[in-house]
């Protein structure tokens, strides 16, 4: 089974969602595709808030990592340029899955599923095999793979707070 989403084929930092954008170029996707200069804008324009909210959560993550361990705040003044310039572009060493996590890439690939329900979901169906410790209601890891559940990417799920101790949970995970 191949990876399926938005951004760099090299990541080491990858987001599963259990939806796509409703535009028609990306409900056909069947490849790893990197974003150009621009498209993610183009996708808010399209596709509305919610998709907004997920790359700016997303952005906003990235930005709240150690730099010590990360250097993608390096790379941008705000995280606002930051996800404009670099977020899920070639060479951003990001991705936005739709398809199931593909645990076997490396040791030092972070995996993130956004959304306890899509968690479940993966779960129940064997797409995913997992062993979870659940940290409290929205937060789950599984260490061993590198695998984190969190709220899905939406200021109200995933709050400033929560993007913190998101950003503390990959912090920890990538010191092992």
């Amino acid at each position: 089974m191949k990876n399926i989403g938005l951004g760099c084929s090299n990541f080491s930092i990858a987001v599963y969602i259990g939806n796509k954008p409703s535009m028609l170029e990306y409900q056909q996707l069947s490849c790893l595709s990197p974003l150009t200069l621009g498209e993610i804008e183009m996708i808010n324009q399209a596709c509305g808030n919610g998709w907004r909210k997920v790359f700016n959560v997303y952005a906003k993550l990235l930005y709240a990592l150690d730099k010590e361990k990360f250097a993608y705040s390096t790379l941008a003044p705000t995280w606002q340029k930051y996800r404009e310039r670099f977020l899920l572009q070639q060479g951003s060493q990001t991705a936005l899955l739709f398809s199931p996590p593909q645990l076997t890439t490396t040791k030092h690939t972070l995996h993130i599923i956004c959304g306890k329900t899509y968690a479940k979901h993966l779960l129940a169906t064997n797409q995913l095999n997992a062993s979870f410790t659940w940290l409290d209601e929205q937060f789950a890891i599984d260490k061993a793979k590198n695998l984190i559940v969190c709220p899905y990417f939406d200021y109200r799920q995933l709050s400033n707070a929560n993007i913190k101790k998101l950003a503390f949970l990959l912090n920890d995970i990538n010191s092992q």
